[in-house]
């Protein structure tokens, strides 16, 4: 496996050393950066990124729901059998993960590496809001299965109009009272903004010895060399100067462009990967006074064939200190890996290694794309149909519509070699622990520290087990290396201590 080597800095004209290269101001390279640099002091990273700023992408307040994933409310974590039982395992998971987050974001706060939390994280509770019988009686089942674990102990779940009106009234204003309704709320949501926490890291990364961040540059070509290390050619997109740079380490945190990177890598474990782009669109509420009735994110189920980035939810966000009301998100369909990228993309991204998954994978998801060519040509009345399923109230002068995030679905080959559709983030590294990729889309950014963990994890085996490491990871991390759902006592007092630390008042 790679072990990371430090080289002393070598410069010409067109050359450049450095131990890590980043590719991606988002949240992603943030961690990763962050999590490297407090457990190797001296460690040397340039960041590369095409925007002008950083989380402009996907890690983008506006681009993403902004839930902090925790798997409380969100229906698609925990998907109904045919046998009727609801399978809980990967909400659990994605709790856990979220736990982990909150940690280093208290850790980074309380040792005065970032500003005020209140900046990037506010409590919102979570709600889960169904109505018809077969609904119902999924999320009772839903909410007694979590209730089998710590994390989702104090979840409460009720069939009483009157509560769900406490908990939520917007969503039961003017709603018919002969419905079967069901809700569970969990106070400890939260609404996360990524980009602004993005930045405060990359604020405080940029300040540190060793660390540049580039704007607007490019990286066109990543090749890897005889002696083991990657030679990576990058364009400076003010100025068209280019500059190559050799190091013994790349992670690839682009959002939807990874795959395109990943290709160009040309590695074995890339091998068959494609990718299945979806765009969104949200309503944003532009009353004052509706905005004002809500302080909530009710989330509620996908219709059939969506994917699981289209849960629709209506969600209480505060952006740049303003308190906003987003309904969606509406997907769509777009042949772009970024909103800001082009529309040359998916047809880039067609190789011989992938163009058989992705066909199979098209192939078995015609509910999806029926789904998202209805999603495309939905007329302004069938968007506010849909926002009266949770907002009965709702009047169509009350809300505009605005540009979410581009999304990038992974498709891959099963165990069998055939195509897939996968729902979920992936780490792809290279044998040798060279080169790591980050694939895919929901939950990501929320279980982002997790996902760098489990990076390190494959690229860096022999530090991960150093005492050096593990110690530093135990100060960030109080729970490093322990189960949470199995420790009821280290659960309370760790979502007492963050909590207080991060100013969430619950």
């Amino acid at each position: 496996m790679f072990a990371l080597q430090f080289t002393s800095m070598t410069t010409t004209t067109h050359n450049h050393e450095t131990d890590v290269i980043l590719i991606g101001a988002g949240i992603m390279s943030a961690t990763l950066g962050l999590l490297l640099k407090e457990l190797q002091p001296d460690i040397r990273i340039q960041i590369y990124e095409r925007l002008d700023v950083a989380a402009a992408e996907s890690s983008d307040a506006w681009n993403n729901a902004g839930t902090g994933h925790a798997a409380f409310c969100e229906l698609n974590y925990t998907p109904e059998m045919a046998d009727g039982s609801v399978d809980v395992k990967k909400a659990v998971k994605i709790s856990e993960a979220f736990e982990v987050s909150r940690q280093l974001w208290a850790y980074l706060v309380e040792k005065g590496l970032l500003g005020d939390p209140e900046e990037f994280i506010k409590a919102v509770p979570h709600l889960s809001f169904v109505w018809g019988k077969d609904n119902v009686n999924y999320l009772r089942t839903r909410f007694n299965e979590l209730q089998k674990f710590e994390l989702f102990r104090e979840m409460e779940y009720t069939e009483d109009p009157e509560v769900i009106k406490k908990w939520a009234p917007l969503v039961m204003e003017n709603r018919k009272s002969t419905q079967d309704i069901a809700c569970t709320t969990m106070k400890y949501g939260t609404d996360v903004n990524f980009g602004a926490l993005t930045r405060s890291i990359f604020k405080y990364l940029e300040s540190l010895e060793g660390i540049s961040v580039h704007f607007n540059h490019e990286v066109s070509k990543i090749r890897k060399k005889e002696e083991g290390h990657w030679r990576l050619k990058i364009k400076d997109l003010t100025t068209g100067d280019k500059k190559r740079i050799n190091t013994p380490f790349v992670f690839i945190g682009a959002g939807g462009g990874s795959l395109l990177l990943l290709e160009k890598a040309n590695i074995p474990e890339g091998e068959g990967y494609g990718g299945f782009p979806v765009s969104g669109q949200w309503l944003k509420c532009t009353n004052e006074e509706v905005i004002k009735k809500h302080a909530v994110k009710v989330y509620g189920k996908a219709s059939v064939g969506a994917p699981p980035m289209s849960v629709p939810h209506i969600d209480t966000r505060v952006i740049n200190g303003k308190k906003e009301l987003l309904f969606g998100p509406y997907a769509g369909f777009s042949t772009k890996f970024l909103k800001n990228g082009s529309y040359f993309d998916l047809i880039s991204s067609i190789e011989m290694d992938n163009i058989k998954p992705m066909l199979q994978a098209g192939i078995k998801n015609i509910p999806l794309t029926k789904y998202l060519i209805e999603q495309v040509f939905q007329s302004s009345k069938d968007r506010m149909k849909a926002l009266r399923e949770y907002v009965p109230s709702a009047k169509k002068e009350d809300w505009v519509l605005e540009t979410a995030g581009q999304r990038v679905q992974v498709i891959k080959k099963d165990k069998e070699g055939n195509g897939i559709l996968e729902f979920g983030t992936e780490v792809v590294a290279a044998g040798d622990g060279s080169l790591a990729v980050l694939l895919g889309a929901s939950p990501g950014a929320s279980t982002a520290t997790s996902i760098m963990i489990e990076l390190l994890e494959k690229c860096f085996p022999e530090q991960m087990k150093s005492e050096a490491w593990q110690a530093k990871f135990k100060e960030m991390i109080p729970s490093f290396g322990i189960q949470l759902n199995e420790n009821p006592e280290l659960t309370k007092e760790i979502r007492k201590k963050t909590n207080a630390v991060l100013k969430l008042n619950v």
